[in-house]
């Protein structure tokens, strides 16, 4: 479908938004400047939307917020937000009475002119996603970063041309109900996550096979081979797969230091300012999308200079000889034992947040082998400390925390000079906060007024 096509098909039709959030309020306004009718329905009240409630009726928008947003959906398109299952039942009863569903992604897909590079995963795909931009870009192309992270690009799609390159996290949300592949896709891992959205661990991993599964004889595949799930979808691929990781021997992988490509040096492991191992394979991942378009040099400019994204092992400030870092991003087990492993020495921990169904047997081994003393707060507090206690080893101590400001307040009295002290949840951070970025900012705060 092109842009005028688009238009075409949108206007003066009756379109649903459901969701008034960051990716969804530059659709809103796309579609109402389009000359469709739109409807924007949110669980939030007018208070809480603030002066995007104003502003949108301003543009003509119907609001439908409060308890009762889903009710009554009849419109002809629904653009649902990317956490809202497709089989819920008012989309459901929409769907029954000849309504479209769709997302802003699923359209961005169809309406984009330019090659996409997707990156997915359970772990590692905003750094990994960021890479591959910071590289293309590194090497000249013109770049455009979207989905998770970035701008939401439906919006700027009258902008964007054939010859650039879009550069996309996408997450199982997003990916469950695409009919489309990207050119160029990317699976930095996959394990246990979002088990109190997805039905089943087979539901998750399913939706991150359709990231390569509309994929045709001339799409990319980057996977990690040294993660069981990921390696198996080789078997499914229809392009060519680039293996990725220290068991990819026919792909890229590290030798004595530095990161080859099918046996060409491309990279020094010391070249690489991010700290941890995780980093290393996230730059395996990068170097597996973008080679044959970005040469060794300008790949080695980015690690020399790259310094990480926000709330991602994010150095915050040295005081009295202890180091803090926040990592709110480690909403799931496997994303804060990255972190545990990214330290030369044990590190005092502060962890727990929101449950999303997830063991935490191996997470407890991890913290007896790797911490100096666990920080609990949260609903997940209990699991987590019932996860050390089961493990074998001497146990690290358990200190309880009322709220975030208390973790902090007791990591800084246990800690001594040239310990670290780091926020790496293992959790969402629903029970207490809006999201992580909230978490990571107030952790910050707490941390830079000590």
């Amino acid at each position: 479908m092109t842009l005028e096509q688009f238009k075409t098909y949108v206007n003066k039709k009756n379109i649903a938004v459901v969701g008034i959030g960051v990716s969804n309020t530059p659709l809103i306004r796309l579609l109402a400047d389009m000359g469709a009718y739109v409807t924007a329905r949110d669980q939030k009240t007018a208070a809480q939307l603030g002066g995007v409630a104003d502003v949108l009726e301003g543009l003509g928008v119907k609001l439908i917020l409060g308890g009762g947003y889903l009710d009554g959906m009849t419109e002809d398109i629904i653009f649902k937000t990317p956490g809202m299952r497709i089989d819920a039942p008012p989309l459901v009863r929409a769907k029954e009475h000849g309504a479209v569903i769709t997302s802003e992604m699923e359209m961005f897909f169809q309406l984009c002119p330019a090659e996409i590079i997707a990156v997915t995963g359970s772990d590692g795909k905003t750094t990994t996603t960021t890479l591959i931009y910071e590289m293309l870009k590194a090497a000249g192309y013109q770049c455009r970063l979207g989905g998770n992270i970035g701008k939401p690009l439906l919006s700027e799609i009258a902008r964007i041309g054939k010859d650039d390159k879009i550069i996309l996290e996408l997450s199982s949300f997003q990916l469950h109900t695409m009919t489309q592949s990207p050119h160029t896709a990317v699976i930095t891992n996959v394990s246990p996550n979002h088990l109190d959205v997805h039905k089943s661990m087979e539901e998750y991993i399913g939706a991150k096979e359709k990231i390569f599964q509309y994929q045709d004889a001339d799409g990319i595949l980057a996977l990690n081979f040294d993660n069981e799930i990921t390696k198996s979808f080789a078997a499914k691929a229809r392009g060519t797969v680039i293996p990725f990781g220290k068991t990819a021997a026919e792909g890229v992988h590290i030798e004595d230091g530095v990161i080859y490509m099918r046996g060409h040096a491309v990279l020094r492991r010391g070249d690489i300012r991010l700290p941890g191992e995780h980093n290393v394979e996230n730059y395996m991942a990068a170097i597996a999308a973008v080679w044959g378009r970005v040469d060794s040099s300008a790949i080695t400019r980015v690690a020399e200079t790259f310094g990480g994204v926000e709330h991602r092992i994010e150095f915050v400030r040295e005081k009295d000889g202890v180091r803090y870092y926040n990592d709110s991003i480690a909403s799931s087990p496997t994303r804060a034992r990255a972190g545990l492993y990214a330290f030369d020495q044990k590190i005092i921990l502060i962890a727990g947040g929101y449950d999303k169904k997830i063991p935490f047997d191996a997470f407890g081994e991890d913290l007896v082998k790797r911490a100096k003393a666990v920080i609990l707060l949260g609903a997940t507090a209990e699991k987590i400390k019932a996860a050390v206690e089961n493990a074998p080893g001497e146990k690290p101590p358990i200190i309880s925390a009322r709220d975030l400001s208390d973790a902090v307040s007791k990591a800084a009295a246990a800690a001594r000079s040239g310990d670290v002290v780091m926020l790496s949840p293992a959790c969402a951070s629903f029970d207490m906060f809006k999201n992580f970025e909230e978490r990571g900012l107030l952790y910050k705060s707490l941390v830079n007024e000590l």
